[in-house]
């Protein structure tokens, strides 16, 4: 029998919450570049799924991938690790 993987978990910042039940996550990561040996920092923007509307830009939130849910969103968020105070 096939075993089942684990879905990806992706650490990240909300940079948009202007949709319905849509954020825009953008997630950094670093490496080092195979040739130059310099550590390079690449960024990515996740549309992810937050179906009680809870997070707000500039949260960090963990996101982990799922099933197609539109034409972009392939994520849900699973958590917020922390909420920024509102002024």
């Amino acid at each position: 029998m096939s075993e089942k993987r684990q879905k990806k978990q992706l650490t990240g910042t909300v940079v948009s919450d202007k949709m319905e039940k849509t954020i825009v996550v953008e997630v950094s990561r670093q490496f080092k570049h195979q040739q130059y040996h310099k550590y390079v920092q690449r960024k990515k923007k996740y549309m992810v799924h937050d179906e009680q509307e809870v997070c707000s830009v500039g949260d960090t939130v963990v996101i982990q991938e799922s099933r197609p849910l539109s034409r972009r969103k392939r994520w849900r968020l699973l958590k917020t690790l922390r909420k920024v105070e509102q002024v």
